[in-house]
């Protein structure tokens, strides 16, 4: 097996240069990594979406893709003179063995909670960059607000700031609800811009307090809302109709009807 994977990969990196190279694809060679970056999310989630629906033959077709975005961003660091795909794998093998020490040295932490503790606590002594170092640092940024929004909270949870019961969380999101409708009242855009951001943070600590992703809470809705308007729009063209705002009440007969029939298709994906 290992034979059979190192010879794998080295045909692999093979491809990759050749396509960057002097002979190789334009369109390879024009790419950077900011113009690969959009699609390391787009294929994430086209990997969770295979595995959720326990579609192996699928997962490892995405995972390839997801493999081949990563490589190739690499390899063009590494052209760059950045770093290597051997800096990269090097780098990643001592962090993995520096934060198991109860596996490859002689810390005693076995539980999963004394585990998770014990990496948060070598993440800020031996990889703590400077004395000024917050813990909030090691939270990616070039993400979403939302994803950026979530990680924050979790990252935060893990020392202890933290709401103690779901309820708790729950009557903010209320709290700030009220807020916000205070605020629609007096019309007033800042406030309202203020006081919306202050809602979408409360409702995604409570998601992230009852163990629900947002991010992929919100992917599986996009899906369902595709799924319902494709449907509506294929009733409509059916029928001959538009799709315009004196056409609502049928468009509105078709979405339900599409809902009605969603659970042998979107659901499936549990």
């Amino acid at each position: 097996m290992k034979r059979k994977i190192k010879k794998a990969f080295y045909k692999f990196y093979s491809i990759i240069k050749t396509l960057r190279g002097p002979r190789g694809c334009n369109w390879d060679k024009e790419q950077t990594p900011s113009t690969m970056a959009p699609n390391l999310l787009e294929e994430t989630f086209e990997c969770i979406d295979a595995i959720r629906q326990a579609d192996d033959e699928n997962l490892k077709e995405e995972l390839g893709d997801l493999f081949l975005l990563i490589t190739m961003i690499g390899y063009m660091k590494q052209q760059e003179k950045a770093f290597s795909l051997a800096d990269i794998l090097q780098g990643i093998s001592d962090k993995l063995i520096r934060r198991h020490p109860h596996v490859f040295g002689t810390s005693d932490a076995k539980t999963s909670k004394e585990i998770i503790h014990q990496w948060e606590v070598i993440k800020q002594t031996k990889e703590k960059k400077h004395k000024d170092a917050s813990v909030l640092d090691s939270v990616p940024s070039g993400v979403s607000p939302l994803e950026h929004a979530f990680y924050l909270q979790k990252k935060a949870a893990k020392f202890g700031f933290d709401w103690q019961k779901k309820e708790h969380v729950y009557s903010k999101v209320l709290e700030e609800l009220k807020e916000f409708e205070t605020a629609l009242e007096q019309e007033n855009e800042e406030e309202l811009e203020l006081e919306f951001g202050d809602l979408m943070f409360s409702l995604i600590n409570l998601s992230r307090f009852m163990s629900i992703n947002p991010m992929l809470a919100l992917n599986r809705t996009n899906k369902k809302f595709v799924y319902r308007f494709r449907h509506m729009e294929k009733r409509m063209k059916e029928e001959g109709r538009e799709l315009k705002q004196e056409n609502l009440e049928k468009m509105d007969d078709f979405w339900n009807e599409a809902k009605n029939t969603e659970s042998h298709t979107l659901k499936t994906e549990k």
